[in-house]
């Protein structure tokens, strides 16, 4: 059982060499070159591995109700106590718009390597289906909140989003029964096999402890929900629907992990305060790494 939450390991120590390449190596690997690498793997080729994994994989949306049932109950419970802090913590407005995400959106470069790892291609794509279904949710929620604070046109916001355009092409072209031709499919997961292991490193390059004294009580809120909640209503929604196998671990899985890089990517662009989510990107992704494991062993156990 232990073996099997090792196999995630190699993910994690890539993220870690990311971090001590971003740390030790400032001159031969500078802020440019990072941030240059995950415009690639964020406009380019982390779009391709989803549109690729989605669009070939073998599942049906009505088999796999149960699933997504749980996944997206669990996210929708994260999502709801992730909109609670305002009421209940009042933090600062544009603290608020910029870290609500990380309470319930997901690392799915993280994600898609660590399925991998644990249930080869069929664990690849039924992440994937996950994503599908709840990348446009997460995106819209995190989206919403910033917009509004800035006062911007949300439909402009996310019909440019190319994780919302890239899973939605790959789901409607999988149940529309077309498949991307031989030499298409080919290059695509060419594309997608460079982006987990360059996604990670990035993820490491990028990890930072600043702004820890932003809002501390308002951080830690986050980091809970997404690291500890998020997860425990995953599991006992697939301890209720009965789930195993591939896919209980990939909803859990899925709840596990930690909150996305790109929200820090996001809250930037948009215009919000940017600084305390790339501290709960951090801390949320470091902690991931005794989290995960943790989890996942909990379900087999």
């Amino acid at each position: 059982m232990f073996a099997n939450a090792l196999l995630i390991l190699p993910d994690f120590a890539t993220i870690l060499l990311g971090l001590l390449l971003a740390r030790v190596w400032r001159d031969g690997y500078d802020r440019g070159f990072w941030v240059g690498a995950e415009r690639l793997v964020y406009y380019v080729l982390f779009p391709a591995l989803l549109f690729a994994s989605i669009n070939n994989a073998q599942f049906s949306i009505g088999a796999e109700l149960k699933m997504l049932g749980a996944a997206v109950g669990a996210f929708a419970v994260a999502v709801a106590l992730a909109f609670a802090a305002q009421p209940l913590l009042k933090p600062a407005p544009d603290v608020f718009a910029a870290c609500v995400q990380t309470g319930f959106r997901y690392n799915s470069y993280i994600g898609l390597a660590l399925a991998q790892s644990l249930a080869g291609s069929r664990g690849v794509a039924t992440l994937a289906l996950i994503i599908a279904v709840c990348v446009p949710l997460a995106n819209l929620f995190a989206v919403y909140a910033l917009a509004r604070h800035r006062e911007l046109h949300l439909g402009r916001e996310l019909i440019r989003n190319p994780l919302i355009l890239s899973t939605v092409a790959g789901l409607v072209t999988n149940l529309l029964v077309w498949h991307l031709p031989a030499v298409a499919a080919s290059f695509a997961q060419r594309l997608g096999s460079a982006s987990l292991a360059l996604g990670l490193l990035c993820i490491g390059a990028g990890l930072t402890l600043q702004a820890a004294q932003a809002s501390p009580r308002v951080l830690g809120y986050f980091i809970a929900v997404k690291l500890a909640v998020f997860p425990a209503v995953a599991w006992a929604l697939v301890q209720w629907l009965g789930l195993t196998g591939t896919a209980a671990q990939v909803v859990l899985l899925f709840a596990a992990l930690p909150t996305a890089s790109s929200a820090y990517v996001l809250a930037a662009r948009m215009g919000g305060n940017a600084a305390p989510v790339a501290f709960i990107v951090t801390v949320q992704t470091l902690l991931a790494m005794l989290t995960v494991p943790l989890w996942l062993l909990l379900l087999r156990g």
